[in-house]
């Protein structure tokens, strides 16, 4: 394979993303979507990067990440392999579950890190999958308004461009807005 454009260094901020092969899915159960978030704290959070927001779709994800650590694509790559292999063996299938390997874009600057979160945050109601972002499960958007308490997802990085919690909030909420005129006409 030709070598990325995008070179990985420690300190800066990715947009990691991948979708299912063929545009399927890569999570069938919730187990998946636990499975996936385990796997990717064992592999990548727990050593080689921050999670600064995340979400599974049902074809794919998004995170925001920061490097602490080059050994980052190496890692990744055994990653999405072991969680591939595993998904294979569990629903007796073979091949790729990815649509190649991982695309990763630099993320560089404070407005596009508050952007992006925002973008990863509203992708389940984008989708039509809930009507609002604290209503998907598999998003680090629960961890920002304070509905759950996990380990995978550092908030500072974020949350401290914002006064508050509800300031966050009507941040990501406010980028729903389409007024009833305008979402007419898109859909004629």
């Amino acid at each position: 394979m030709p070598r990325r454009k995008t070179e990985f260094l420690p300190g800066q901020y990715y947009h990691l993303y991948n979708r299912g092969n063929n545009r399927e899915k890569i999570f069938f159960e919730r187990e998946n979507y636990l499975f996936f978030l385990r796997r990717f704290w064992h592999y990548l959070a727990q050593d080689s990067l921050d999670v600064n927001a995340y979400c599974l779709m049902p074809n794919h994800y998004h995170f925001l990440v920061r490097l602490r650590k080059n050994d980052f694509s190496q890692k990744m790559q055994v990653f999405t392999l072991s969680y591939t292999k595993a998904i294979n063996k569990w629903y007796w299938r073979c091949g790729s579950i990815f649509q190649g390997r991982f695309q990763a874009v630099l993320v560089d600057s404070d407005a596009y890190v508050l952007q992006l979160s925002r973008y990863i945050h509203l992708n389940p109601v984008k989708a039509g999958l809930v009507s609002y972002p604290k209503d998907w499960e598999f998003s680090s958007y629960l961890e920002y308004v304070g509905l759950r308490q996990g380990r995978l997802p550092k908030l500072d990085d974020v949350l401290g461009q914002f006064d508050s919690v509800e300031a966050y909030r009507n941040f990501v909420e406010g980028g729903m807005v389409v007024e009833p005129e305008l979402q007419r006409l898109m859909s004629d």
